[in-house]
């Protein structure tokens, strides 16, 4: 891969990580501030799995299977078939989608207590925990239908090389979502209404502005062009249609691994006590900042370079991209991972260990957040093995790696889930995450008929070897920090371990020469001058 490839792929990926990891900051506030209000009792885990029910669905119909069949059709219609036939993909796969969701979120509200039953049979031991879950999912329901025309929104914009602002859009639902949702909360119960209902209207004004911020590049770009209030039908038989849906099928079957994961664990964890559901909801969210931040970054960059590759038939230099971006994966993951172990107990004390959130929330969250870090880098790795599956519009293997994912996950918290508890649960996630990294990457080894694993191994070494020296820095600075006595000195410790820890890691790999982490930090660095 030339230079102007891998660093098109570093600077793209930084501009998606800025934009996300704003969102990701704002993410964290809200989930400071429904920690605040709800601790982790029964409100929390109630609205947690009714909040997942509608989150199931949306890896099918949205961010996952559709957004990427509908990126590979559309950017094809785009460059061969010119604006026209690409306007008309757009309205004919909105519309169907449109109504399609909109049945689907009215099934979800008419069935919605079958459905808590199902991912969360404990609950009908304590009827009102049901009655509270089932009403939140009929409330948040018509956030799949939001996210939906939000996806096909954000298709469209990194098809036409727009990152930022799509990227940005999750800011604006978290947003949104804490101010509806505080003030609603607040007012709530002066009309006798329960305030966790508040956050669930937040959770929908969220949606509603995660979309509609999306809207002035479509807009731009001239998709809404002869669009009429009376022409709300779409064409089944349009190839184009039929294309996304042929592409989306193998990805559907694929996520559905995933979500038979996530519907495994919800109903191993609902039966793991009162409050296990939100731990592990809240170590989780902690995770998913740098997999959202590095992960989901790095694999919309690598999909448009990927794609050109392939389409050019330059196989050498796509070899040379999946070396490139595995290693930028690599190195922003495993320190990543290292910092979460070592710092997990001050750092959620410092999130969230206010208001109803106790300090044995605390302990509890941190045991969870540690043994998920260990699926770090196999979350990330596998978002970007993927993508180069999805450029080669082959999704077979991911399809086929994903139920080894849950055969292993299964086998690991049926085992250990009577001994380590909520745990056991997170351990599974990430063994689970691992193998299918594992499986993915052979696959790829495979089809391409290799890449430089040399590079890739001399690399990881590098890396490793950084982030053991960073963890000897920042453990005993964690010891202090888990220890301090007051906010402001758990402030101190906390960012000290941090800036230190991050400090002796750069050194190291800029000694080492990495080059491609050489490449992120002056992309990263550009933009930030930039804003």
């Amino acid at each position: 891969m030339s230079s102007s490839d891998h660093k098109s792929i570093a600077r793209s990926a930084s501009k998606v990580s800025v934009a996300v990891f704003i969102s990701r900051l704002l993410g964290l506030a809200r989930e400071q501030v429904f920690a605040w209000f709800f601790g982790a009792g029964l409100e929390a885990d109630a609205f947690v799995v009714a909040f997942r029910i509608p989150n199931l669905l949306r890896d099918l119909f949205a961010e996952g299977a559709l957004s990427s069949a509908f990126v590979a059709v559309f950017s094809e219609y785009d460059h061969k078939k010119g604006k026209e036939e690409a306007r008309a993909l757009v309205r004919n796969v909105l519309l169907f989608f449109f109504w399609l969701v909109l049945v689907v979120v009215f099934l979800l509200a008419i069935f919605a207590q079958d459905i808590v039953l199902v991912l969360a049979p404990e609950f009908q031991q304590d009827l009102s925990k049901l009655l509270l879950t089932a009403t939140l999912t009929q409330i948040m329901s018509p956030f799949l239908l939001l996210v939906c025309l939000g996806a096909i929104f954000m298709g469209i914009s990194n098809a036409r090389g727009y990152f930022f602002i799509p990227a940005l859009s999750s800011s604006f639902f978290n947003l949104f979502s804490i101010a509806v949702g505080v003030a609603a909360a607040l007012c709530f119960p002066l009309i006798g209404i329960q305030a966790i209902y508040g956050m669930a209207i937040g959770v929908l004004a969220g949606g509603v502005m995660q979309t509609v911020v999306q809207v002035p590049i479509v807009r731009k770009e001239g998709f809404f062009q002869g669009w009429s209030a009376g022409k709300l039908t779409f064409q089944l038989n349009d190839p184009g249609l039929k294309s996304v849906l042929k592409l989306m099928l193998p990805s559907v079957i694929g996520l559905s691994a995933t979500q038979i994961t996530i519907f495994i664990n919800t109903n191993f964890a609902s039966q793991c006590g009162e409050g296990a559901v939100a731990w592990l909801s809240y170590a989780f969210r902690l995770m998913f900042f740098p997999i959202g931040l590095f992960g989901v970054a790095l694999s919309m960059a690598t999909l448009p370079v990927a794609s050109r590759l392939f389409a050019q038939n330059d196989m050498e230099n796509a070899r040379k991209a999946v070396s490139s971006s595995l290693i930028m994966a690599f190195a922003l993951s495993l320190p990543a991972a290292a910092g979460l172990w070592c710092l997990a107990e001050p750092i959620i004390k410092l999130l969230f260990e206010h208001g109803r959130f106790s300090a044995d929330d605390t302990e509890m969250t941190a045991s969870a957040l540690r043994f998920y870090s260990l699926g770090l880098l196999g979350y990330t790795g596998v978002k970007i093995a993927t993508s180069f599956f999805y450029a080669l519009k082959e999704t077979r293997w991911p399809v086929l790696t994903s139920f080894f994912a849950v055969a292993a996950n299964l086998i690991v918290v049926t085992t250990f889930v009577s001994v380590l508890g909520h745990i056991a649960i997170a351990l599974a996630t990430s063994i689970a995450a691992t193998v299918n990294l594992a499986l993915l990457l052979l696959a790829l080894y495979v089809r391409l008929k290799g890449f430089d694993i040399k590079h890739v191994a001399v690399s990881l070494i590098k890396i490793l070897t950084a982030s053991v020296v960073m963890t000897a820095v920042v453990w005993p600075l964690s010891g202090l920090a888990s220890a301090a006595i007051s906010a402001w000195m758990l402030v101190l410790w906390t960012f000290l371990a941090v800036l230190v820890g991050a400090t002796a890691y750069s050194f190291c790999l800029f000694r080492f020469g990495q080059e491609e982490f050489m490449d992120i930090v002056l992309a990263v660095r550009k933009r930030l001058q930039r804003i």
